[in-house]
Parts: C-alpha cells; structure tokens; sequence
C-alpha cells in the first residue's frame, strides 16, 4: 500500500475528498478527547484543578501554535518539492526541520520550566489555583518536547499526501490519554499532576509510533545517519513560513478575547450561551478546514509541478466540494439547534439556551462562508503567500471585533453571529479579488514566485 498521495496526476476532486475524510475525523476526534478530558478533571479532582488546567491552556495555545506553524511550513515546502520530484531535498527539508524542532523545543522547555511561576504571574492567575497550574504548566512544558516533533512529523507525512496515518496515532495517543487519565487520576488520585503526565505519556507514544512508521514504511522521509543535515535555505523559508502562520492562526484567539471580554459584560446567560454556540462553531467548520488543507497540499505539490492549471483546478474543485458540505451543516444546525444547544447548557438556563438557539440560526448560514474562506485561504497557503492569508485574517477579525462591540450591548450575542458573517464576507472579497487580481495581471507562473 503506497503511503504518500501524488496529487498531480488523476482526479483532483477525488484527491481531495480522499485527503479531507481523515482530516475531519482526526479533528473531531480531538475537540471529543479535549471534552472527555475535561469532564474527567472536573469530576473527580474539582472545579480547582480545573480552574488550574484552564488557566495553563492559554499558555499551551500560544506553544502549539508555535509547533504547527512550523510543521504547516515543512509541510508547504515538502509538498512543493514532491510535485517537483526532488526527493532528496523532501529528505533535506524533513531532516532540517526535525533537528531545528528539537533545539527550539528544547530550548522552550528549559525557559518555560523555570519561568513557568512567572508567567502564571504574569497572567494574574489567583493563589488558590497558582500550585496546582504551576505543576499542570511545567509538566505541559515538558511534553512541548514531543508535541513539537508530532506537529512536524504529522505534516510532513500530509505534505507527501497522507493524511490518514496523523489520525491513526492521533486516535491511538487519544485513547491512551483517557485510559491514563482514569488511571492516574480517578484510581491513584494524583491530581492534576496525574492529568499532565497523562498527557505527555500518550504524546510520547505518538512520537515513537510516527518515527517507527516514518522509518519502515516511508522512505521517501526515512533517515540515515548522512541524511542529517541542516539546509540554511530551507530552514529560513520554514521558519519564515511557520513565524507568518503561527501569526495568522494566533490573530483568532486574540481577536476571540476581546469578543469574549464584550460578551462577558452581556451576564453569566450571554456566557454560557456564546460558549454553545463557539463549541457548535468548533465542530461546523472542521470540514471546511480539512478541504482547505487537502487545497493546500494539491496546490503545493501542482505548484512544485509547474502545473498551474491544475493549481487553479484544486482550488476551483475544493470550493465546489465544500459548496456541497454547506447544504447539510445548514441543514443540520437549523433543524437540531435546539436539542444541541440544550445538551451543551444547564437545563433550567432558560434565558441561555434562548441566546443560543437565535445565534446558531443566524451562525447557521454563516458557516456557507467557512468553506469560501477556507478553500481561498488553502490556495494561498500552497501558493507560499502566507502574508496574504495574515493580512485578510487581521482584516476579518478585526472587523468582527468591531461589530461585536457595536452591536453587542443593544442586540446581544446574535451581533457576534452578524459580525462573523460580516468579517468572513470581508475577508473572502479581498481574497478572492486579489487572487484574480494576480491571476489576470502576472499569469499563471507569476502569482506561484
């Protein structure tokens, strides 16, 4: 069975069902475990040690998408020289990749385990709490160690068009993670410390199985010992390409806080209702991210080809396959809404479940604009033009920002759905206007330099 994916030759549309299917199984599997986490901390350590965790995640957040920012940019360059067929500078970028993600994540690690009471500080994290999440913290920090060679292993095996293999180990390190949980915290009750070694073990193991994997059934990355070389080019186009994603995809969360902190003055109803519809939100767009990427690999590895008009076909084929996901998650959202929104928020939140149930019926018919957004966003990223996937996510959060705090205290939490559609439609003109901008202006191999 091959374990890489040619996305130059054969049926793009297919290509990309076949590369998305894992990726929105791999990704709700993810958002399950992180919930079934959660709810195993919560209920047999206490709102405490939760209080602990949640006050580490911010932190993590910031760390992780340091990791994937650098492993999306091995995967852009890997795939790129895939569809050029240079394989032994696919070799060169893993190697350099691997041995950079190993110095900085070690170097993360030491600054982060000494400094980890400072930053706690830093980010007023209360004294009841401050013991438990300084332990949680240093124990996350080390695990950075594994977590970043998983995000550059992970993607460079999507770089080379398999993305099932990622989900495979993701799947194995979830199911290890919750046995670990219910060991080390229901049954020997170490607390948060259990919850974090829990953690960093199943990360472990999915480190050792993407090694072992990589090294007996991938050659096309496997490494000998002369195979461990830094390439100074590749390394500063990685880099470069990592430091610009990691930007864009920290632009969400922070433009998020400040949306959070305008909701946050609607009342304890408006919270609980806008965390709902953000966990709904979460899952809704999965599959729209997931085509994203399979445009992202099939534009990157056309690119390498110098076959731009199947670079123009992937993106072309990848929106009219996430047109057909908007249907049924419109669909979906507008006929269960209710009983949704009423799994996730207490049953006698009336006023709450109110809340929610309006935004998810306006958010609804947003979400056709997750697959527009994502299928141009994909394109660009193949293209190597991270600074325009960053300027037009600026621009698309900053105007939701915007929004929410004008018409957030009159209207209430449906504003915040209004302000996404608003930003996203923003985002996707100036994307889409400067794609063909480019296109009609340069030509074919002018927009891929």
């Amino acid at each position: 069975m091959r374990n890489d994916h040619d996305m130059t030759k054969g049926n793009i549309t297919r290509h990309i069902i076949a590369y998305a299917i894992p990726m929105i199984l791999g990704n709700i599997l993810q958002l399950t475990y992180n919930a079934v986490d959660s709810m195993i901390i919560s209920k047999y350590i206490g709102e405490t040690a939760l209080a602990a965790v949640s006050t580490s995640n911010p932190i993590m957040t910031i760390m992780i998408l340091g990791a994937s920012g650098v492993g999306m940019g091995a995967s852009i360059i890997i795939s790129r020289l895939y569809g050029a067929g240079e394989k032994e500078r696919v070799k060169r970028e893993f190697s350099t990749t691997a041995i950079f993600g190993l110095f900085f994540s070690l170097a993360v690690f030491l600054l982060g385990f000494a400094l980890s009471g400072f930053i706690l500080n830093l980010i007023n994290t209360p004294r009841d709490v401050f013991p438990e999440a300084n332990t949680y913290l240093r124990i996350m920090f080390v695990g950075f160690l594994f977590t970043f060679q998983y995000n550059i292993m992970s993607n460079c095996l999507r770089g080379i068009g398999d993305s099932r293999t990622p989900v495979v180990f993701l799947g194995i390190s979830c199911v290890i993670n919750v046995c670990l949980d219910l060991l080390f915290v229901a049954k020997l009750g170490m607390g948060v410390m259990g919850a974090g070694l829990a953690t960093v073990i199943a990360e472990a193991v999915s480190v050792i199985l993407s090694l072992i994997y990589i090294y007996y059934k991938v050659p096309l990355l496997s490494l000998s010992r002369k195979d461990f070389v830094v390439d100074r080019r590749l390394l500063k186009e990685t880099v470069s390409f990592g430091f610009l994603t990691a930007l864009q995809q920290a632009a969400q969360p922070i433009g998020k806080v400040f949306i959070q902190g305008a909701i946050n003055a609607q009342g304890i109803a408006a919270m609980g209702a806008f965390n709902a519809v953000c966990r709904v939100d979460d899952f809704a767009c999965i599959p729209a991210q997931s085509i994203g990427s399979g445009i992202m690999t099939g534009t990157a590895q056309n690119r390498g080809a110098g076959n731009y008009e199947r670079v123009n076909k992937t993106l072309r084929n990848g929106f009219i396959v996430g047109l057909f996901y908007f249907p049924i998650i419109l669909s979906v959202t507008l006929l269960f809404r209710t009983p949704i929104v009423k799994a996730l928020t207490p049953d006698d939140s009336v006023e709450m479940i109110a809340m929610a149930v309006t935004a998810l019926g306006v958010k609804a018919w947003v979400f056709s604009l997750a697959t527009v957004v994502n299928a141009i966003q994909g394109h660009f990223r193949g293209m190597g033009k991270m600074n325009i996937v960053l300027m037009s996510t600026i621009l698309q959060i900053g105007i939701r920002a915007i929004v929410v705090f004008a018409w957030v205290p009159s209207m209430g939490i449906v504003a915040e759905a209004y302000g996404t559609f608003i930003g996203w439609a923003a985002q996707t003109v100036f994307e889409y206007g400067l794609y063909f901008y480019l296109k009609r202006g340069y030509g074919k191999t002018a927009i891929s330099k």
